[in-house]
Formats: structure tokens, C-alpha cells, sequence
């Protein structure tokens, strides 16, 4: 007979006596197993200790956690949270330095503990931490002269267990003075620094920045750019990624009206250039976090161009008329005529069929042209940007195009405006960057106009791809959809710089991109006749479930899902998955992301299907209506689900990609009896019914499938040609 669920064999540890072997039952209070456990070895005072996980962990177990005991565990008899808190209190402040040091190594490790945590806080623990990073006696500096390595190890293990005990974000940052702001700053600003304490002094002040305005003024007044830029010539990848990650900060919280004077100043320093040749071109490979902290520079530097794309021409404004007739100047090769050289009539007509031959759509005043926002004012500065840095392409497409009368010219003006708003959707121009998200573009670092540089290659490529359409007016947005894909499919190969992005674009011209269309097309092949769709709808039941079937088995296989924080580089994992028989859900925390299958026995928490009322998405989950950046982050939001059950409990989801959210949520709604409608269900559908199609259309290959079914042939007189077998 198999022992009681709540009935947990483990084996107890205490320093200096045997392990014993207990049974504990999980319906008793915590304390009175704590009190069963010290009368065993004859110990008083039961209430000063508890019980640890014994392992690199040592979290304490109490009445939250205790659930995840396993059978076989090994636990540890030792002192109580309070307990060690008040003496790891009073030891750092000993005057013995190896003490200090021994203690502060303890502090660091015991911090990562929430229980713990929340008692040495309430000590006032993190006032003393900052206190002792604010102060440092004589003593300290006098030993920061003569033992370096020892003073560089006291100050790592303060700063270290801060971090960690910030990590709970049970005290808020907004509590810190201007003194220990200074003195995180000047660890950072100190050219030869413990690399220990130069990284936590970068993650603390990441994490005040990012968590508090009023700390992001404070801090900015501390640190320059220039100060941060030696870390970033370095070889220590995680000193690196620190670094950009407080720059991205900094470029994050920075006001409007900020943001383009810092940007200014990160081009003076030659950030990207020192990112391109220490970082992006390093022989150390680029490591997730580090991608994604590039990813986010990237997107920042070019949300930097919203505020033209979003500003619409003021056909009033000379200066910006002035760059038109600058566009019409460089292109026929005319200088501004005198005001008394021909009549206005006469101007106003030359002016008329140049900007018609520049293709613009109002020939009249091509700056109502820019009023449709996006792309705004950003389309005419591309356009300004090629006319000037590749004047003879500019001259070449103005002059190819304006001579042809046959309706085959490729409007320069509008398809500039077209390819910009394009341009923008596809690197997102305007959106927030997505919280685990590792895209970044190495060619993107290679030029400091390169989204100037981008649209030059993309506009000549349109002009190239027009001409191969051999297009007319009536085809401009086919056009544009090819050259889109061209572009798309281009930069999924990941190109190292702009001159190896042109060359892909060389190799996806129009007719290439035909015969990808035709094999894609053939391999989704789509037949309409009437018995062939009467055979898809026959069919399509029975793939139905071969797809739920696979949902629900991933499912049981299950998936580790991140948790969030705001300390995005210390993550955490949890584990789901699906019982075999599919009336159970099983779930639990993880230390690291796992290698292989997480077995049952390992994740404590239950959720019985039976209990699940309904699954929402997106924006409706309570973890996305939390306040926070997460919630105004589209592709996290597209990511997000939750599980209801009972009256308002939730399991709140994040999925770690598109394919995971499409199986869980399809999964899901399979156990609930609803509709699995995501898009990865209609792709899976089409893909497979395509393929079950053709293998039983095999035999009939070549044969002419009639429309309507044969006749059925009258009825014989008699059936006297019938042989009876009996």
C-alpha cells in the first residue's frame, strides 16, 4: 500500500550528530515538526531554529515553500531566520577584518533567501549595508592601499548582498541618499577597479535607473558616457553587458528632449564603433543577455528617428520647401533662377514637370507629399541623405525614370515616402523593445547612418525590382510586397554589414523570389474541385485531433516558463506540465533552466484540470494589467497568458516564444473542449492536410478527376447471373 500523499520521508541533518531519517507529515504545523526534530538531539528553545533545503540553495523551508519537499530530500536543522539575521547584524559591524569578511561572504549567500531577507531588512540591514559603502573608515582606505585584494573582496560581498536583497523588491529604491549614489558612481568611474565590485556597482545602479525617475536624475549627474566606454574595451563579456545595459538605461528614462543630445554625445564617443570592434566582433561569441542588451540599443537608436517620422511638412516653411528645390536642383543640374528670368507662369511650369519627372503625386506642391505621417518629414530627409552621399544613383534613377513614356517609370518621390513607412514598420520605429527579445542586426553597428545607409540599398533595390516587374503605375503596391519580402528575407540571414546585406539583395531578385513563391506554392498546393474539397472536409476531423493529440502530449512533456522580474539578468525559472492521464497540471519553481525532462515528483504544486474555468490571453491577464513597462510591450503581451480557477485564482504565463504560447494555449482549450484557433493550429492543419491530400491523390496522378460523380447504371432485369455460394 503506497504511503499517504502528505507523508514526506526525509533525512534531517545537524552539525556534529548522525542524519536522522523522518517522516513528516505535511498537515502538521511547521513548528511543531521544528520542535519533534530539536527534542531528537535534546535541544531547547525550539522556536530559534528552522529548517533549510540542504543544498547550494540553503532556502529555509516554512509554511509558503514546504510543499516543495520530495520524498528524499535532505534537510537542515539550523538557526532561525531572525536568529542568523541578528548575528550576521552584529558580525559585519565587528572590528575584527576577517570577521567582517567572513560575515559579509555569509550575508551575500543568505540574501538570495526572501525569508531571510525580509528579517535583516527588518533590522534595518540595507541602512547599515549603504552605510558602511558611504562612510568606510580610515582603516578601510588605509587597507584599500596595502591589501587590495582583500578590501576589493569586503566591498564585493557588501554590494553583493544589497543587490540580492533589493532583488525582493521589498525596500524601494527611491529611499537611497545622493551620498551612496556618488559612492556606487565613483567605483564606476575609478579606472582599475575590482571586477567583483565593478559589476555590482554597474546592476545597482541599472537598477536605479530603471526603477525610480528621481534616481535616473541623480545618477545621470554622477556617470558620463565617457566614464562608461573604457568598461566596454575591455575583454570581460559581463562587464560589457553591464555597461551597455546602464547606457540602455540611461537612453531609456532620458526625457524627450534629452534623448537626441545623448545621442549625440554616444556618437562623439564612437560608441558604435567601439561596440562593433570590442564587443560585435570579438572572438568571444555573443551570449544571450549580451544580444539582447544590443538588441535594445538598437531599438532605442532608432525610436530616435519618431519624432521625424511623426512630423508632418508645414508646406509653408521655407527651409523645409528649401530641401525640395535642393532634390530638383542635384537632379536636372539647374541653380535657382533669378526672380526676374521668365514669367511666374513659366517658372511655375518648369517647376511643374520637374517635380513630376521626381515622382512626386502632387506636381503642383510636392510638400503636401510629406503631411501623411508616418512617414512625415523622415521620408524627405532619406530622400535628401541619397541625393547627397550617392548623388550618381540619385541622378541615374531621377533621369532613367523621367525619360521613359511608355507608363513604366518608377516614381522616385512616392516610392521614397512608401519604402521609409515600410522601412520603419519592419525595424519597428516607435516601439518599446521586448523584454526577451535577442534580435539585434550586426550591420546595423557598421555605419553611423545606417538607417540613411539602409534605405539607399533598399530605394535602389525597389528601382532594380520595378524595372524587372517591368511594373506600371496600376502595379506600385505589388511591387512594393515584392521588394518587402526581398528585404525581410534578406535581413533573416543575419548580413555583418550593409555591402553583405546588398549582395543578398543582389541574389533575391524578382525571378528568384518567383520561384520561392512557385516551390512554397507547390509544397501548399491548394485543389478546388468539388470531390477534392468533399475529401479535405472528410479528413480534416481526423487531423484535427492527430493536432490535439500532439498539443496535449507536449503538454505532458511540459516547458520551463521565465519569471519576470525587474532584475531581468537573474532569472528565475518555473516548470508546467501536464499529468499523463490529462487531469493534472504540475507546476513548480526551478533553480536554472532545465537540461532534460523535470520529473512529476519534482514540482510540488497541483492544479486539477477539473478546476480550470477558462484561459485568457494578452492584455485581459492580470500579469499584464500590473503597473510596469511589460504592460505597454506588445510582444510580451502577445506572449501572455493566464489559467482561471475557482472563483479569481490565476496561473499566470509567460511563454518563452510564439510556438510555446501556440501549444499551451491550443493545449489548453483542447482539455476545456473549446476551439484550438491559434496560428500555429492553421498552419499545422494546411501543412499536414496538404500532405495527407496528396499521398491519397498518388494513385491518380495524371487522371482527369471529374467534376460530378459517374452515373449509376440502371438496374439489370434479372439478377439470374448472381452465383449463390451456398
Amino acid at each position: 500500500m503506497p504511503p499517504p500523499a502528505d507523508i514526506v520521508k526525509v533525512a534531517i541533518e545537524w552539525p556534529g550528530a548522525f542524519p536522522k531519517l523522518m517522516e513528516i507529515d505535511q498537515k502538521k504545523p511547521l513548528s511543531a515538526i521544528i520542535k519533534e526534530v530539536c527534542e531528537g538531539w535534546s535541544l531547547g528553545n525550539h522556536e530559534n531554529f528552522a529548517l533549510q533545503i540542504a543544498d547550494a540553495t540553503n532556502f529555509y523551508i516554512t509554511e509558503k515553500n514546504r510543499n516543495d519537499i520530495k520524498n528524499g530530500s535532505i534537510l537542515r536543522l539550523t538557526t532561525s531566520p531572525y536568529q542568523t539575521a541578528v548575528q550576521l547584524h552584529e558580525r559585519i559591524q565587528s572590528s575584527s577584518m576577517d570577521a567582517k569578511l567572513e560575515s559579509l561572504k555569509d550575508l551575500a549567500n543568505a540574501s538570495r533567501d526572501i525569508t531571510f531577507a525580509q528579517e535583516f531588512i527588518n533590522l534595518d540591514g540595507i541602512s547599515l549595508l549603504t552605510q558602511m559603502v558611504e562612510s568606510g573608515t580610515e582603516r578601510y582606505q588605509k587597507l584599500q592601499k596595502i591589501m587590495k585584494p582583500c578590501f576589493g573582496d569586503l566591498l564585493s560581498f557588501t554590494l553583493t548582498a544589497f543587490v540580492e536583497l533589493m532583488d525582493h523588491g521589498i525596500v524601494s529604491w527611491d529611499t537611497f541618499s545622493v551620498a551612496f549614489i556618488k559612492k556606487i558612481a565613483s567605483y564606476v568611474n575609478k579606472s582599475a577597479m575590482d571586477t567583483a565590485v565593478l559589476q555590482r556597482s554597474l546592476a545597482i545602479l541599472e537598477s536605479m535607473v530603471l526603477n525610480s525617475q528621481d534616481l535616473y536624475h541623480k545618477v545621470a549627474q554622477e556617470i558620463t558616457i565617457g566614464q562608461l566606454i573604457p568598461h566596454l574595451q575591455g575583454t570581460d563579456q559581463d562587464i560589457q553587458t553591464y555597461t551597455i545595459a546602464v547606457i540602455n538605461a540611461l537612453f531609456l528614462k532620458a526625457p524627450e528632449e534629452k534623448r537626441q543630445e545623448m545621442a549625440h554625445i554616444l556618437a562623439q564617443k564612437q560608441l558604435r564603433s567601439i561596440i562593433l570592434s570590442n564587443v560585435i566582433r570579438s572572438p568571444t561569441p555573443i551570449n544571450d543577455e549580451m544580444a539582447h542588451q544590443l538588441y535594445v540599443l538598437q531599438v532605442l537608436t532608432f525610436n530616435l528617428l519618431e519624432d521625424r517620422m511623426m512630423t508632418k511638412m508645414d508646406p509653408q516653411d521655407q527651409a523645409q520647401r528649401d530641401i525640395i528645390f535642393e532634390l530638383r536642383r542635384i537632379a536636372f543640374d539647374v541653380e535657382c533662377e533669378p526672380n526676374n528670368s521668365g514669367s511666374i507662369e513659366k517658372r511655375k511650369s518648369m517647376y511643374t514637370r520637374d517635380y513630376k519627372k521626381l515622382g512626386f503625386i502632387n506636381h503642383v506642391n510636392p510638400a503636401v507629399d510629406f503631411t501623411q505621417i508616418p512617414p512625415g518629414m523622415l521620408a524627405l530627409d532619406n530622400m535628401l541623405y541619397f541625393a547627397r552621399h550617392h548623388q550618381d544613383a540619385y541622378i541615374r534613377i531621377v533621369l532613367e525614370n523621367s525619360s521613359r513614356e511608355d507608363k513604366h517609370e518608377c516614381p522616385f518621390g512616392r516610392s521614397s515616402i512608401e519604402l521609409t513607412k515600410m522601412l520603419c514598420e519592419i525595424l519597428k520605429v516607435g516601439e518599446l523593445p521586448s523584454e526577451n527579445c535577442h534580435d539585434f542586426h550586426p550591420m546595423f553597428f557598421t555605419h553611423d547612418r545606417s538607417f540613411e545607409e539602409f534605405f539607399c540599398i533598399c530605394i535602389q533595390l525597389l528601382n532594380k525590382t520595378w524595372k524587372e516587374m517591368r511594373a506600371t503605375s496600376e502595379d506600385f503596391n505589388k511591387v512594393m510586397q515584392v521588394v518587402r519580402e526581398q528585404i525581410m528575407r534578406a535581413l533573416t540571414l543575419k548580413p555583418n554589414s550593409l555591402d553583405q546585406f546588398k549582395s543578398r539583395l543582389q541574389n533575391l531578385s524578382y525571378t528568384e523570389i518567383l520561384k520561392i513563391r512557385q516551390s512554397e506554392r507547390m509544397n501548399q498546393e491548394d485543389f478546388q474541385s468539388r470531390p477534392i474539397l468533399e475529401l479535405r472536409e472528410k479528413i480534416q476531423p481526423e487531423i484535427m485531433e492527430l493536432i490535439k493529440q500532439q498539443r496535449l502530449n507536449r503538454l505532458c512533456e511540459g516547458t520551463c516558463f521565465r519569471k519576470i522580474s525587474s532584475r531581468r539578468r537573474q532569472d528565475k525559472f518555473w516548470y508546467c506540465r501536464l499529468s499523463p492521464n490529462h487531469k493534472v497540471l504540475h507546476y513548480g519553481d526551478l533553480e536554472e533552466s532545465p537540461q532534460g525532462e523535470v520529473p512529476h515528483d519534482s514540482l510540488q504544486d497541483k492544479l486539477p484540470v477539473a478546476d480550470i474555468k477558462a484561459v485568457i490571453t494578452g492584455k485581459d491577464c492580470p500579469h499584464m494589467k500590473e503597473k510596469g513597462a511589460l504592460k505597454q510591450n506588445k510582444e510580451v503581451l502577445e506572449l501572455a497568458f493566464s489559467v482561471l480557477y475557482e472563483s479569481d485564482e490565476y496561473l499566470n504565463f509567460i511563454a518563452p516564444d510564439k510556438h510555446e504560447y501556440c501549444v499551451w494555449t491550443d493545449g489548453l482549450n483542447a482539455l476545456l473542449g473549446k476551439e484550438m484557433t491559434s496560428d500555429y493550429t492553421k498552419s499545422d492543419m494546411d501543412t499536414l492536410l496538404s500532405m495527407e491530400m496528396k499521398l491519397r491523390l498518388l494513385d491518380l496522378e495524371n487522371i482527369q478527376i471529374p467534376e460530378a460523380p459517374p452515373p449509376i447504371p440502371k438496374e439489370p432485369s434479372n439478377y439470374d447471373f448472381v452465383y449463390d455460394c451456398n
